[in-house]
């Protein structure tokens, strides 16, 4: 018998996450003489890089890779203890923010339940309810916003989970704070919100919102983050959760020991003390977010207006203007997988390289 004989009948039937394809060879496929020659604006990287002391910190620590990390993450959860100034027993260090939204299937869903999530949100929840046989309820968008008061409707006696992407990938829009109060005054406290905020740093502490506030408050909320947009260290793949502590406990039952490597730790937690870093890549985003909308308004494209350090704009047909992209060694991501066929989503670059990726498109598009 074939592994497909032995295997489960539902895990044949799962969607698999779609990734970029390596930049070098997408240079050696496109006549590229190295992969420095293609830029990268697919996946909302932090085109500054990690700030330098996370550098230092990751070449200080790789003499040092033959011992395990540390799995109780003792350090890194007392410095984001002191930082968000909630008990570090509230706190799980992740392999990535995604492992959050993994512990959470594992512990709460199953079949006969199901999750709500806007219809064009971080496709990964939708992946996750389904490894997990869990049925998936997805509400429409209002303008590219969460519709809260839709997605609160939603709920039904089997919902486990409602996530809310805050800044939303790949929309770049967010809802703000009098809207999740007025949400989190009506969810069911039988449900668990997870507020997944993976671009939260990216945007200004005034215009943040505070969920926070409601893990303090013991409420059923999960709020997950990451290192990898905001302090630039998507290579390691390092995020964490907050949660009230009975549902830390639950998701440490799920966790593999030393789910989050040494050299991750090291660098998260000088990131942590690189505040200046943090501003300039604020700075960074603002500046690009500006150049961008300008130019997209210029060739009279259709756009989202975003706060996180990428933007949707409606191109005709998404999938060939990628390709045509994909040739002038400019990469960025097609939306036809969130229902999207028309749109790109493109990351903020440095000034360089978003004058680059504008000039291409321009050329892609026939508006030279």
């Amino acid at each position: 018998m074939s592994f497909s004989d032995l295997a489960n009948d539902w895990v044949k039937g799962l969607g698999v996450y779609e990734p970029g394809r390596p930049i070098d060879e997408v240079a050696r496929e496109l006549g590229f003489s190295s992969a420095d020659d293609i830029l990268k604006l697919a996946s909302n990287e932090n085109s500054l890089g990690p700030s330098r002391k996370a550098i230092k910190a990751m070449k200080a620590a790789a003499s040092r890779m033959h011992i395990y990390p540390d799995g109780g993450t003792f350090y890194l959860r007392n410095a984001l203890s002191k930082k968000l100034g909630v008990e570090s027993d509230l706190i799980l260090p992740l392999n990535g923010s995604n492992e959050g939204i993994e512990f959470l299937g594992h512990v709460f869903l199953g079949p006969d339940t199901n999750i709500v999530m806007a219809d064009r949100a971080f496709i990964v929840y939708r992946l996750i309810a389904a490894m997990f046989r869990a049925e998936t309820i997805a509400v429409e968008m209002k303008n590219y916003v969460h519709d809260l008061d839709a997605m609160c409707d939603a709920i039904t006696a089997q919902t486990k989970v409602v996530f809310v992407t805050n800044p939303n990938n790949p929309t770049s829009t967010m809802v703000d704070q009098d809207a999740i109060d007025a949400f989190m005054a009506k969810v069911p406290d039988n449900v668990i919100v997870c507020f997944d905020e993976a671009y939260t740093e990216l945007i200004r502490p005034d215009r943040r919102t505070d969920t926070l506030r409601y893990v303090r408050e013991g409420r059923n909320v999960v709020v997950l983050r990451s290192f990898s947009k905001s302090y630039g260290l998507a290579g390691l793949r390092i995020g964490y959760a907050v949660a009230p502590r009975e549902c830390i406990k639950l998701m440490n039952r799920v966790r593999q020991p030393f789910n989050v490597n040494a050299m991750a730790l090291a660098a998260a937690l000088a990131a942590l003390e690189d505040e200046a870093h943090l501003v300039k890549t604020r700075r960074l985003v603002d500046s690009g977010l500006r150049v961008l909308s300008r130019e997209f308004k210029r060739m009279g494209l259709e756009y989202v207006e975003g706060v996180a350090n990428f933007l949707l704009v409606r191109v005709g047909n998404g999938r060939e203007v990628f390709e045509g992209l994909k040739k002038n060694g400019v990469i960025v991501r097609p939306m036809d997988v969130y229902g999207l066929p028309e749109h790109i989503r493109v990351t903020v670059g440095k000034s360089a390289e978003n004058r680059r990726f504008i000039a291409c498109l321009k050329e892609v598009l026939g508006q030279e």
